[in-house]
């Protein structure tokens, strides 16, 4: 216990002589970051949420790398090629080690892909490596796969999964990460200690291949209460934080000890909705609180309506202060995969009383939106505004806000007829959306995030074709035809794409990502 404290009052005490005033940044040897959301596991495939991936990203990494614009560079794979229309060979990087010493190969990775679809997962990450029928391990350093199917994506799949040693065994245990006796990877930063909810520390991997990494020991803080994480920046507590809260911008912007670092992200936040049920659902009600005989979401008249009757452009200028671009479909203006013939929806008050008239609830009905308080930006708060503009329509809405693990166990459940919830493409292009957001949940591979149980087999032909075709431009197409097809039906509903902020003692900067990930690597002294 004492050994412990002594080494946090290190960490702590190095990163504030580090940025003290005049002191010489490039000199620092620790960093202590304060993060917004907490991991749910140290296995790097237990969860496809980013406060995992981020984290994975210390201390394991993936055959094929992304750079901050989310763009594909080499990995632990120095290149890949396609064989045919159906195998690809990746070559691995020769001398790379586990941090364990263990040196990498290619039975590594035929270990990592098995392992993969056996973890016991909330939302797992199976749907990466659904696309591959057989692995082949070539020579030590050369490993083929093959698809059932052509399937150009791949390489980008293969950056969402993390290589581990094949000599931890049959398919270790989460739980054997968390204590650290399996998290071995081939990272820039080897695992120290974990603290659920509080705490991970790690050290510098001084064998890294890829060189050596900027800090010899970081101290990754989970602060999930912004007013705390803000309160940490400034007292020097911590030297970054991320998330930092929009109400707090314009203060923090003028403080000359501190720099502010902003950039776009793929990250949409969105409603989704129950359309499953056919006699009723959940959370819903009549006008008067009477049961209903069914269920008013699988009717699209009704879900416009929940859609018009929001005013995106006020809750990105007044909730979200301008950090948000209001939105109507998964992809941002200028990303690959954005359609520009789909709008974002206007807000008609008006209409969507209509709408709902000609549905048969000229009364409206009673609703509860569920979703998340410590995971995206000021999430309670958009909840609690988008309650206010339904039950202007006449849905009376009440809002109940957990901790996203909490809400996540619920929608795991289908317990939920409205929920609040983000997901960020951060493969670059919309497909990873197409398939586990909206995609029809049973089918392989679909639907892993799909918990309002939309299904449209259209959407889903139009996607498993753009799937399939090499041609960029051509599936570029396809999978705009098949988010049309998807926002047409309002599948879900769409609201806005946040903009990231970190917020950095004066003296460091980072290296804006927009898959919002936020890394010990990407931090940097002013040069």
């Amino acid at each position: 216990m004492k050994r412990m404290t002594r080494m946090k009052a290190i960490l702590m005490g190095a990163a504030l002589l580090a940025l003290a005033p005049g002191a010489r940044p490039a000199l620092a040897q620790a960093l202590s970051m304060g993060v917004s959301a907490p991991p749910a596991s140290i296995d790097p495939h237990y969860y496809t949420l980013t406060p995992n991936i981020m984290l994975s990203a210390h201390m394991f990494e993936a055959l094929v790398a992304r750079d901050e614009n989310s763009r594909l560079h080499p990995g632990l794979a120095e290149s890949w090629k396609r064989l045919d229309d159906t195998t690809w060979e990746f070559k691995l990087r020769d001398g790379v080690t586990f941090h364990n010493g263990e040196k990498l190969t290619a039975e590594d990775v035929a270990y990592t892909l098995k392992r993969v679809p056996q973890v016991q997962s909330p939302s797992s990450f199976a749907v990466y490596i659904r696309a591959i029928s057989d692995v082949e391990v070539v020579d030590p350093l050369t490993v083929r796969l093959k698809t059932a199917n052509p399937y150009p994506l791949l390489p980008n799949d293969l950056a969402q999964i993390f290589i581990l040693p094949h000599s931890l065994g049959e398919n270790p245990a989460s739980a054997e990460f968390n204590s650290g006796k399996a998290t071995i990877g081939t990272g820039p930063y080897r695992f120290v200690s974990y603290n659920p909810n509080d705490r991970v520390e790690m050290a510098r991997n001084d064998a890294y291949w890829g060189g050596k990494p900027q800090w010899e020991k970081v101290d990754y803080r989970i602060i999930t209460n912004a007013p705390s994480r803000v309160a940490a920046l400034l007292s020097g507590d911590v030297a970054m934080i991320d998330s930092v809260p929009t109400a707090d911008l314009a203060k923090l912007r003028r403080d000359d000890k501190l720099n502010i670092v902003e950039g776009t992200s793929l990250r949409l936040v969105f409603l989704g909705l129950d359309v499953f049920r056919e006699d009723g659902s959940p959370d819903i009600s009549g006008p008067n609180g009477e049961k209903l005989d069914k269920n008013p979401l699988q009717d699209r008249r009704v879900r416009e309506a929940l859609s018009v009757a929001i005013n995106r452009p006020a809750i990105v200028s007044r909730v979200m202060e301008g950090a948000a671009v209001a939105a109507g479909q998964f992809m941002p203006p200028g990303a690959y995969g954005y359609d520009p013939s789909i709008p974002v929806p206007p807000y008609d008050p008006a209409r969507a009383r209509k709408l709902l008239a000609e549905a048969g609830y000229p009364n409206g009905f009673t609703i509860t939106l569920r979703g998340p308080n410590d995971r995206y930006v000021n999430d309670e708060q958009i909840q609690q505004v988008v309650a206010q503009m339904w039950s202007r329509i006449g849905v009376k809405t009440s809002v109940d806000a957990q901790p996203l693990a909490t809400v996540i166990g619920r929608l795991n459940r289908f317990d939920a007829s409205a929920y609040l919830l983000g997901w960020s493409n951060s493969t670059g292009e919309p497909s990873t959306s197409l398939r586990a957001v909206l995609g029809s949940r049973g089918a392989p591979g679909r639907g892993l995030a799909n918990y309002g149980r939309y299904s449209n087999p259209k959407m889903d032909e139009i996607t498993t074709r753009g799937l399939a075709t090499f041609d960029d431009e051509a599936r570029e197409k396809l999978l705009q035809e098949a988010m049309r097809v998807a926002m047409e039906d309002v599948a879900v509903i769409p609201l806005h794409t946040q903009k990231s902020v970190w917020g950095l003692r004066r003296g460091l900067t980072y290296t804006p990502r927009v898959d919002e990930q936020t890394t010990a690597m990407g931090v940097h002294p002013v040069q």
